[in-house]
């Protein structure tokens, strides 16, 4: 069963998890043998664009694991998943490509409907 992850929203439970939650499972599931892919869409498409995510303090408390999200796509990328994104995003947020992280499949919006039949799943978060 091949399996698409559309993943829209960025930096869900990063705070919490020190990971976005998607591109671990992704991995996990990988890992696990599972056949998938990623498309970034909307404002997950940010995670392309390479950063540097610092120690957070709130209070006394400090999170000393900050999500990376650029270093989740390159292990995903490492274990032979395909990561698609959707350039018109880019676009619409003023992100050029050429300031990307590289490896990533850009497709236009109107490929979607023809990736997603590409695959027996698509799950959306």
């Amino acid at each position: 069963m091949r399996i698409l992850n559309m993943i829209e929203t960025a930096y869900r439970a990063t705070i919490e998890e020190q990971d976005d939650t998607i591109l671990w499972l992704s991995r996990a599931w990988k890992s696990a043998g599972a056949d998938l892919a990623v498309l970034l869409r909307s404002n997950a498409v940010n995670y392309l664009v390479p950063q540097e995510c610092r120690v957070l303090n709130i209070g006394n408390v400090g999170v000393n694991h900050p999500a990376r999200p650029n270093e989740d796509i390159n292990k995903l990328r490492e274990k032979g998943v395909a990561v698609f994104a959707v350039s018109d995003d880019l676009n619409e947020r003023g992100i050029q490509e050429a300031n990307c992280i590289g490896g990533v499949q850009m497709i236009r919006r109107s490929d979607v409907p023809a990736l997603m039949d590409d695959y027996d799943q698509v799950w959306h978060w």
